[in-house]
């Protein structure tokens, strides 16, 4: 998106099993997914929940949830400018809640960032926050984020205002002993802003990305046949529409060198899916055959929509489309990689790399991303660089490698965003590198709660 999911065009697993357009219903049951019987601790927390629910509709409402603006007249042009002069309706994301949200499990490590300290058997994650929270702020001083916060939709938030709720954070991070402690003082001195999610319930998808670890070679070889490739110089020139990823690379995925393509290639790789999933997950480590490593992100796309293969294999019967999961749609291919020359072709985007020589994935705000610490929102309605905090039913894997599925909170940056990342309720989260982390992005896919943390106003 960005590297990471900058593109419009690019999508996590989730998105490519599931399709584009998401819609799941936003049920609070759901919020704790895998389908399971429900504790006594659980109905609680639902039932405080739907308190906090209702505590959004009324923000929303206090609020008003759409607001009108108008795009200014071209003055050279007179008074016929002013007659074309077009309105238009934006939706607000985010609307301060008086309840807290740590209200519905007080002392209840759900609602606690136990990651920091160590949990499951884990080590803690601490200077991986701080770290995140330094490049959030190195951005903040950025042109970017000046243009970024100088229209932003929610009046209450500026850029000042999340420079001073980020440096604040971060001492109250190095201060607290424990989780408890670390959340009553964010309760103290933060005002909490809740998405209003896709039904303006406040219901949040979240999904899951990671960067992929491969071998590759600097060569084309019988055994190393299917690259990756650069950007193609005239690119922003390519008359509309934009060539499909059949015209670019042939239905083999193998014809480039007789297109435009031609000379772009820079990295080879044994199977076709690898440079697929490359341009889905919008990064990659790459292990060379000369023993040296480097990495690869993202560097433009074609303006093609994105198709879901995973909805294509649905489509076709191949699986059942509830409940399908990239993991599956991995071993398919594994077991029929013929039919690889079917599917890939029908996705019509095609998506440019350059080397980043060990670099470590990038954002869209142009700073690393961090596993577990990273979130990418669409990041036209959201705070770019801002602090935020989830709340959902996510998989993480114990110290023998194997996934579980706690309900969790943690603090985390929006620091990227991505093509199937629309809107206030879709959240796609950065799992890390390698086959642990891409085990855990291919098994994500449930509803939960996004808010963004600012300092309480000053009296």
């Amino acid at each position: 998106m960005s590297p990471m999911l900058k593109k419009w065009t690019t999508f996590s697993p989730k998105a490519m099993v599931i399709g584009g357009a998401i819609s799941l219903p936003v049920v609070l049951l759901i919020l704790f997914l895998p389908l399971k019987p429900v504790s006594k601790e659980q109905l609680k927390l639902m039932e405080c929940w739907t308190k906090l629910q209702n505590n959004t509709l009324s923000a929303i409402a206090k609020n008003s949830p759409i607001i009108e603006d108008s795009q200014k007249p071209d003055i050279a042009k007179g008074n016929a400018a002013k007659k074309n002069v077009i309105k238009r309706k934006r939706k607000i994301p985010l609307v301060p809640i008086s309840m807290s949200p740590f209200m519905c499990c007080q002392g209840k490590s759900a609602c606690q960032d136990g990651q920091l300290w160590g949990e499951y058997g884990v080590p803690g994650d601490k200077q991986a926050l701080l770290n995140s929270i330094s490049q959030s702020l190195k951005y903040l001083q950025s042109e970017a984020a000046v243009n970024a916060y100088k229209d932003y939709r929610v009046q209450s938030i500026n850029r000042d205002r999340v420079i001073r709720s980020l440096l604040r954070f971060r001492q109250l991070v190095m201060a607290a002993k424990n989780p408890r402690e670390l959340q009553q003082a964010v309760e103290k001195e933060f005002q909490f802003y809740q998405s209003v999610g896709s039904d303006r319930l406040g219901g949040v998808l979240y999904t899951a990305y990671y960067e992929p670890m491969y071998e590759a070679s600097k060569v084309a070889t019988p055994e190393f046949r299917y690259p990756i490739y650069r950007r193609p110089p005239d690119l922003d020139s390519w008359p509309r529409p934009h060539p499909t990823r059949t015209e670019l690379e042939g239905v083999d995925g193998l014809q480039a060198d007789k297109g435009k393509l031609k000379g772009l290639e820079f990295f080879w790789f044994r199977q076709r899916l690898e440079p697929f999933m490359i341009q889905i997950q919008g990064s990659a480590r790459l292990k060379l055959t000369d023993g040296t490593e480097t990495t690869v992100g993202y560097a433009g796309n074609t303006r093609q929509d994105y198709v879901s293969i995973g909805k294509a294999l649905a489509d076709d019967g191949k699986f059942p489309l509830d409940g399908l999961r990239m993991p599956d749609i991995i071993k398919y291919f594994e077991n029929h990689p013929e039919e690889l020359n079917t599917y890939i072709p029908r996705d019509p985007s095609f998506v440019f790399f350059k080397e980043n020589f060990g670099a470590p994935a990038m954002g869209s705000i142009s700073v690393p991303v961090t596993a577990d610490r990273s979130i990418a929102t669409d990041k036209s309605v959201m705070p770019p660089g801002a602090l935020a905090m989830i709340h959902s039913t996510m998989p993480l894997a114990k110290q023998d490698g194997s996934l579980h599925y706690p309900i969790i909170t943690r603090f985390v940056l929006d620091q990227d965003t991505g093509g199937a990342i629309r809107g206030a309720g879709r959240v796609d989260y950065f799992a890390g590198t390698g086959k642990i982390a891409g085990d855990r992005a291919g098994m994500t896919a449930s509803n939960g709660k996004l808010f963004y943390l600012l300092l309480k106003d000053r009296k």
